[in-house]
């Protein structure tokens, strides 16, 4: 089967725990050498893409309720939340195998690790909801990362641009500072939180090197400066504005520039 066919039927998966499988059980085909790239310029249909279960119910980011993580509800809400931004991200690596024809096999090995290891991430956080008695689809949850996607289907530059080296970069910014708040609760869940978000923040930094990595290709394959058509692509698909503070050490790790990470104040 080839690479984008198999990540095609993994995203119109609804249920969660079923992505997860077909998700992990195709990547490591891959990993095998068991699937081959699809190196055509033909496109797949996209009806029913991406699969999601009925629940969470889907609000606007505005409307999803503000609860403390200092009551038990607040950290359930705060894990869940967490837990909805992985899903996704399981959809989106997917995705950038499916959508993005005619790239190098290298392309499409990485988002299967990338796609693999949200999955990891998205199974422990979920075990961890449950046995602090709730579960995925419990609160409400908005659809910002999964907007983006949409914004950019059309355009792989802009693709790599704006979801992991922007949004999802913004994951490695907001961590710390979630596991700040978790430390001063204190609490055993809150501990095993943060215990999850240390492996997550270090595959993250992975995630988004590879979309710097296919970013700087895409703009290198074109002829085009990576930080000026950034800010080119910044304005054209209205992406979030970016805000202090910034997780410079991570960033470094995930492959950002000096200039870029000098540019981070003054996106546009």
């Amino acid at each position: 089967m080839h690479h984008r066919l198999s990540a095609l039927a993994a995203l119109r998966i609804a249920d969660p725990e079923q992505k997860v499988a077909a998700t992990r059980a195709a990547a490591a085909e891959v990993a095998a050498g068991a699937v081959t790239a699809d190196l055509s310029d033909g496109t797949a249909q996209d009806d029913g893409v991406p699969g999601r279960p009925e629940r969470p119910v889907r609000v606007a980011a505005t409307a999803v309720p503000q609860r403390s993580p200092f009551t038990d509800d607040g950290r359930a809400a705060l894990v869940h939340s967490i837990c909805h931004i992985e899903f996704n991200a399981i959809n989106l690596a997917l995705d950038a195998v499916w959508r993005f024809s005619g790239m190098p096999e290298t392309y499409y090995r990485d988002w299967w690790r990338v796609a693999d290891e949200e999955a990891q991430h998205f199974t422990l956080l979920h075990a961890h909801l449950r046995s602090m008695g709730w579960q995925y689809g419990d609160f409400p949850a908005h659809d910002g990362l999964w907007t983006m996607c949409e914004k950019t289907k059309d355009d792989v530059i802009a693709r790599m641009a704006l979801v992991p080296r922007t949004l999802e970069a913004r994951g490695l910014d907001a961590t710390p500072l979630i596991q700040a708040k978790l430390a001063r609760i204190g609490t055993p869940d809150a501990r095993a939180a943060s215990a999850i978000l240390d492996i997550i923040l270090r595959d993250e930094v992975g995630h988004v090197a590879i979309g710097n990595r296919w970013y700087r290709w895409l703009c290198d394959r074109d002829g085009l400066d990576p930080i000026a058509h950034y800010r080119v692509l910044y304005r054209r698909y209205e992406a979030p504005r970016l805000r202090a503070p910034f997780n410079l050490e991570a960033r470094a790790r995930a492959g950002f520039t000096d200039e870029e990470m000098a540019a981070l104040s003054q996106p546009d």
